[in-house]
């Protein structure tokens, strides 16, 4: 069961009771979102690498939150935006309506993400001209691709509730699906963490992490 629970920032997020953990921080859903998703790892991408179109991965869909505030920078700023989420438990229509996401972003980004939803966790869907969309409902574990992708969201549970997605053997299978130069970026940072993605062929960057955490981690693949 998952709990609708308000964050500091006035923005909510969910309780997942089975894990026994918030999908988003306690401290601001929609900056923590902002912060390490999208100034870190989406704008960073996009300005490092001078494209027109982005491909990002994410592990960990969840709410929907990161993918709604990057379809919604990328159409102000007119790029063209591919994303890959990976999901093991998505949520319900209903549910992802009861958080009031939809106040961040355009209603007519809100409405081609709803409507569009179910069908996305099948197959690609294009929601605009700019935007196309695919969840696949599997684990990481499981999760194989012929893609290359600019940016990987990694927004697993943290690893003291979904310790399985944090090994380093799972940390090298997200990391291969990476592009050569391509931008790894997530709220945490530990020591294991950065030996191994360091491991992978990754440059690693210590950031100021988002409020209620010192530091995150970003990491460019450059091997």
């Amino acid at each position: 069961m998952n709990i609708l629970t308000p964050t500091a920032d006035g923005s909510n997020t969910l309780f997942n009771e089975e894990i026994g953990e918030h999908y988003h921080s306690a401290h601001g859903a929609l900056q923590e979102s902002k912060h390490v998703f999208i100034e870190a790892g989406l704008k960073h991408g996009l300005e490092k690498l001078e494209t027109s179109e982005i491909n990002v991965l994410e592990v960990g869909f969840g709410t929907g939150l990161n993918f709604l505030l990057s379809y919604k920078h990328c159409t102000e700023v007119d790029k063209k935006l591919s994303y890959h989420s990976i999901e093991a438990f998505p949520l319900s229509k209903e549910t992802l309506t009861s958080t009031g996401y939809n106040q961040y972003v355009p209603e007519k980004i809100w409405d081609s993400f709803i409507n569009n939803y179910e069908q996305a966790l099948e197959s690609e869907v294009e929601l605009s001209n700019n935007c196309k969309l695919e969840i696949s409902y599997t684990t990481l574990q499981n999760f194989v691709t012929e893609k290359h992708f600019d940016v990987l969201y990694f927004d697993a549970f943290s690893v003291r509730h979904q310790p399985e997605l944090w090994t380093n053997e799972m940390i090298a299978h997200a990391c291969s699906f990476l592009k050569t130069g391509g931008i790894f970026v997530t709220y945490a940072i530990t020591g294991n963490l950065k030996r191994a993605v360091k491991t992978c062929g990754f440059e690693i960057e210590k950031l100021p992490g988002a409020p209620g955490k010192r530091e995150m981690l970003r990491a460019v693949k450059i091997a």
